[in-house]
């Protein structure tokens, strides 16, 4: 019999003498007390982060998940120590692995999570990294992994002048996994600090968290690369071949990020900002490296490749000022007090609570016309994202009614035929 192989006959032989004995009770009472201790305090932590402010409790997203199995491990691995010299305490040492690694699987899929938030396929690889996981930590502690190790270092094939076997790309992966998951990681708290912090405009934000979110995962790659045994000097070929790539192939591509960094620098454009490029016209909702989002009223969202906000008129209607003068017409009758009216206009525009006393509406006598007097108003709003079309209609009702109680006509073109008789 091999030593392996007598070592888990030896653990199995110890597990079942303490289901046996008098000391599997206490480690179960002490098992369940630790949990619900654990339970216990992350309970209340949890709750004293939803009182915190708004980036406190984004930042404790990840932390939330990973109270209850990082207190409980802590707390079995301390009642392990401290009773080990008294009793048996196998229950206890294999309760303590498996809630590390509890802990472990939820710390990765909640950084993941937290960096890809919209990604569907984590419920799947949350399911399937915790299997592997728990997997691999029942193989080392029934002491098979060095022989599941030992089979996928036989699987061996040559790539070039290189030898490789199963078990080494095993291990890269998880390296490259695990290295790019610390990056995210800490992306995501750069991420954090960065969008608290309110006096920063929002598009160097923006830029600041996709530019150390590129370097630190281009970091974890090349450090893994490197622990894997791979010479960096030799992506220099790739690297050369990329640029040719993006030079030849992929100009359009290269262009629109390349302007959209100008974008986030430039400030010109921002988010919220209502603009127009060319048929497009709305509100910006999302400024990517590569496209800009533009929301129109009616809830269709036109995405512009950020070249040509780049190279077209972009009309910026909230840049600077975003105020915004909105013009009504009207026509009265040639019999009507045209002084009265234009009075009226201005009350009228003045009764919306959107339309701002200063600059004050003004109204306008604009031309005399063949069958009425056209009038003109004018008002200013400090919120053109809310709409126009609702305050302008708000205001011709207004219009109306008081023009039909103040008895001022708005008369319709007339047209009379007279027949003559040929005696």
């Amino acid at each position: 019999m091999s030593n392996p192989d007598l070592q888990v006959l030896l653990q199995l032989n110890q597990l079942r003498r303490d289901i046996a004995g008098h000391d599997f009770v206490w480690q179960v009472l002490a098992l369940l007390l630790c949990l619900g201790l654990a339970y216990f305090l992350a309970h209340r932590w949890l709750r004293w982060r939803r009182e915190q402010a708004e980036p406190a409790r984004r930042l404790g997203q990840i932390g939330a998940r990973l109270a209850f199995p990082l207190l409980a491990s802590g707390l079995v691995g301390l009642v392990c120590i401290l009773l080990k010299p008294f009793m048996a305490v196998s229950l206890l040492g294999l309760a303590w692995p498996l809630l590390a690694a509890l802990a472990l699987v939820r710390a990765v899929i909640s950084t993941l999570r937290h960096s890809f938030s919209d990604a569907r396929w984590l419920s799947q690889g949350e399911r399937l990294i915790s299997s592997l996981v728990w997997l691999w930590l029942v193989l080392y502690l029934t002491d098979l992994a060095p022989h599941v190790i030992e089979m996928f270092e036989r699987v061996e094939f040559r790539v070039g002048k290189r030898e490789f076997n199963l078990w080494m790309i095993l291990s890269a992966l998880t390296t490259i996994f695990f290295t790019v998951v610390t990056a995210l990681w800490l992306s995501s708290m750069v991420e954090n600090r960065l969008m608290g912090a309110e006096k920063l405009d929002g598009n160097l934000r923006l830029i600041g968290v996709r530019v150390v979110k590129a370097v630190l995962t281009v970091i974890a790659l090349l450090l893994s690369l490197s622990l894997f045994g791979v010479d960096i000097t030799a992506l220099s070929v790739f690297t050369g071949a990329l640029g040719v790539g993006l030079g030849i192939g992929l100009q359009k591509i290269a262009a629109n990020y390349v302007a959209g960094f100008i974008l986030l620098l430039e400030r010109a454009i921002r988010i919220g900002n209502l603009v127009q490029v060319g048929a497009d016209a709305g509100t910006i909702s999302e400024i990517t490296t590569r496209y800009t989002v533009i929301r129109s009223g009616n809830g269709v969202e036109a995405i512009v490749p950020n070249e040509t906000m780049i190279s077209s008129t972009v009309l910026n209607q909230t840049l600077t000022d975003r105020r915004q003068r909105l013009v009504t017409s009207v026509g009265v009758g040639y019999g009507s007090d045209v002084e009265a009216a234009l009075q009226t206009l201005i009350d009228c525009a003045l009764a919306q609570p959107r339309v701002l006393a200063s600059p004050a509406p003004a109204a306008f006598l604009t031309q005399f016309a063949d069958s009425s007097i056209n009038l003109e108003l004018g008002f200013w709003i400090a919120d053109p994202e809310n709409g126009k079309a609702n305050i302008l209609s708000a205001v011709n009702l207004e219009i109306w009614r008081r023009f039909k109680a103040q008895g001022i006509e708005i008369p319709f073109p007339q047209r009379e035929i007279r027949v003559l008789s040929g005696g």
